[in-house]
């Protein structure tokens, strides 16, 4: 994200003097002139980058001026967090659909697969693992983003929200590999539906080790002693990010599988095969989110009962001292009522008497006690 900002603060005032960043380019269409949000652009022809730098529209008009509809050729522009105005000349020299244009901008959208005349649009939840030393009530765990996706015949367009999910290794891999690069637009959107479920997995693993370590304390010998339920608070804050985590993995089974299973136009075959293995993934991931989240129900509900025994615990500790010292209390009581004529209120051996009897009583009820495990 840093790199980003540094890269911005750069190509801003080369901008604002007519200059081109190798990295961003102008906006499309008489429109906006420069813009920021442009984080990548760049032609493909047979799988490799094409090392001239041109605006959206340019190189769009470009591969469909060229003879046999440009074969293997398309552009790949990737933004960050753009405005309005600063999607708006691109969106209309690609022709992009206002609705898909006005949730690529406001974001928070949930996963989808939405088809137009000539385009895809398609949302990936993004999602990174906050490294934390010690799981608190307070403690973030995931933190989401969004990458958007404009799929057509000869350009992908890639919008991307948050601090995290940045596509600049992803576009060099990409470009390590000609042959895949080759297949179009296609090729593209599964290696970000590739990296967003993978992404998925490693979180889930890193959430596994934080659950883990929760049953394990919830569990414990000592669990229970001195605690009062007083881990209710984390499991409940673990329990809110592995929702915020399904809510990413959940919506997206269906467009994965409509992706993998029904032939489209602007999919190429031999891609198809390879979403068929994301979906896998994802599958799997979407099994291990729902088990967190009743592996996590099961803890809470344990935790819960814990503090309820402790609580029962005390209430039987409470009980048994007051049975015991209600003895006393009650001899006390009755010899307090100051009668004229009570048995062994003149004796001389009556109060050592009286005391020996209370602690009599109150040894053998608290023994009973004791071999009942109240006390």
């Amino acid at each position: 994200m840093s790199m980003i900002r540094d890269l911005r603060a750069a190509v801003r005032p080369a901008l604002r003097r007519g200059g081109r960043s190798p990295y961003a380019c102008d906006a499309a269409g008489g429109g906006t002139g420069g813009t920021s949000a442009v984080v990548d652009c760049a032609v493909y022809r047979g799988g490799r980058r094409d090392a001239r730098h041109v605006s959206p529209g340019e190189a769009l008009r470009a591969l469909r001026s060229e003879e046999g509809g440009g074969d293997g050729a398309f552009v790949w522009i990737g933004l960050h967090e753009p405005t309005e105005q600063e999607f708006a000349g691109i969106a209309r020299e690609f022709g992009l659909h206002p609705l898909a244009v006005e949730d690529a901008v406001h974001a928070h959208q949930r996963p989808k697969l939405e088809r137009y005349d000539d385009s895809l649009f398609t949302v990936f939840k993004t999602i990174h693992y906050v490294e934390h030393a010690r799981l608190t009530d307070t403690s973030e765990v995931v933190e989401t983003g969004e990458v958007m996706c404009f799929t057509g015949r000869d350009y992908i367009i890639t919008v991307r929200h948050g601090g995290q999910g940045s596509l600049r290794s992803l576009r060099h891999r990409l470009e390590d590999d000609p042959e895949l690069l080759a297949k179009g637009p296609s090729a593209v959107l599964h290696a970000i539906a590739d990296q967003v479920v993978d992404g998925y997995l490693a979180v889930a693993g890193a959430v596994q080790d934080d659950i883990d370590e929760v049953e394990i304390q919830v569990f414990s010998e000592n669990a229970g002693r001195g605690r009062r339920g007083g881990d209710a608070g984390r499991i409940y804050q673990l329990k809110r990010e592995v929702l915020e985590f399904k809510r990413a993995v959940s919506p997206l089974l269906r467009p994965m599988q409509l992706l993998s299973e029904r032939p489209m136009r602007l999919i190429d075959p031999d891609i198809q095969k390879y979403f068929r293995d994301v979906a896998d993934h994802l599958t799997r991931v979407n099994e291990q989110v729902l088990s967190f989240d009743d592996l996590l129900n099961s803890i809470l509900q344990a935790n819960l009962a814990q503090a309820t025994v402790a609580q029962n615990e005390d209430m039987r500790k409470i009980t048994s001292w007051a049975a015991i010292f209600a003895v006393p209390t009650m001899i006390a009581g009755i010899y307090g009522m100051n009668f004229d004529y009570m048995p062994e209120l003149r004796w001389k051996y009556g109060y050592p008497t009286v005391m020996a009897v209370i602690a009599g009583i109150c040894y053998v009820i608290h023994r009973g006690f004791k071999r009942n495990g109240w006390l």
